[in-house]
C-alpha cells in the first residue's frame, strides 16, 4: 500500500511541476509518466487486496484449529469419564459379589455348625445363626459402602473432566472474538485504504479532465475560421500577462 501512496505523490509533483499552457490554466503532463505511474497503482493495489484476505483466511484457520481442539479435548475428556465409572461400577460389583460370596460361604458354614450343634440345644444354634446374619449383613452393608465411594469419586472425576472441557470451550470463544474482532479491523482498513485511493484518483481524473477540456478549447480557437491573421501583438500582450 506505501507504493500506491507514493505513486499518487508523483502523480501530484508531475501536476503541479507541468509546464503551463498559454492563456490557459492547464498544464502538459508527460503521457508515459502518468501512464507508468498508473500502471505501478494498478500492480499494487490487488497485492494489498490479497493481503487482506490473507487475513481472513486465517480467521478461518484459527476458528477451524480452535473447534477442533475443543472437541477432541471434550471427546477425550467423556471417554476418561466412561472409563472411570466402568472400572469403579466393574471393582464395586467385584466386592459386592465377593461379599456375598463370603456370606453364603459364612452362612453355610453356621447351618453346618447348627446341624451338628443341635444336640446342644436350639438357643446356642439361634445365637450363632444371629451373629452369622449380622455379620452377613455387615459384609453386604460395607461392599454397598465401598460401591457408593467408587461411584462418587468416578462422578467427581467425571466432573473435573468436565469442567476442563468447560474451560477449553471458554478459551475458544475468547479465540474466535478476537479472530472475529480482526476480521473487522481488517475489513475497516480495506475500506479506508480503497476510499482514500478512489477520491485520489477521482481528484487526478478531474484534472486530467479539466486539462483535455482546455486544450481542446484552444485548439478550437486556433482552427476558428473568423482568425484569418495572428496578431502577434495582441499574443504578446496577453503572454506577458500573469497566469
Amino acid at each position: 500500500m506505501y507504493r500506491v501512496f507514493e505513486s499518487l505523490d508523483e502523480l501530484v509533483t508531475i501536476v503541479e511541476d507541468a509546464r503551463g499552457v498559454p492563456m490557459t490554466s492547464g498544464c502538459v503532463v508527460p503521457r508515459g509518466d502518468v501512464l507508468e505511474l498508473l500502471d505501478d497503482i494498478r500492480d499494487a493495489l490487488p497485492g494489498e487486496l490479497d493481503d487482506a484476505q490473507d487475513v481472513l483466511d486465517h480467521r478461518d484457520e484459527v476458528v477451524g484449529k480452535a473447534s477442533e481442539q475443543a472437541e477432541q479435548t471434550i471427546g477425550q475428556a467423556q471417554s476418561e469419564a466412561e472409563q472411570l465409572m466402568a472400572q469403579a461400577r466393574g471393582e464395586a460389583e467385584r466386592m459386592v459379589a465377593e461379599a456375598r460370596m463370603h456370606a453364603e460361604r459364612m452362612l453355610a458354614e453356621a447351618h453346618s455348625e447348627a446341624d451338628r450343634a443341635v444336640a446342644t440345644g436350639n438357643h446356642e444354634y439361634e445365637e450363632f445363626v444371629a451373629r452369622a446374619r449380622a455379620e452377613a449383613e455387615r459384609m453386604v452393608q460395607a461392599g454397598r459402602a465401598s460401591y457408593e465411594q467408587s461411584v462418587e469419586e468416578g462422578r467427581a472425576e467425571q466432573a473435573l473432566l468436565v469442567s476442563q472441557a468447560e474451560v477449553v470451550q471458554a478459551a475458544h470463544g475468547e479465540s474466535s472474538r478476537i479472530v472475529e474482532a480482526a476480521g473487522v479491523e481488517a475489513e475497516r482498513l480495506r475500506s479506508e485504504c480503497d476510499a482514500y485511493v478512489d477520491a485520489k484518483l477521482a481528484d487526478f481524473e478531474e484534472l486530467l479532465d479539466r486539462t483535455l477540456r482546455t486544450v481542446g478549447k484552444g485548439r478550437q480557437q486556433l482552427r476558428a475560421p473568423s482568425r484569418t491573421a495572428f496578431d502577434y501583438s495582441e499574443w504578446e500582450q496577453r503572454s506577458s500577462m500573469p497566469g
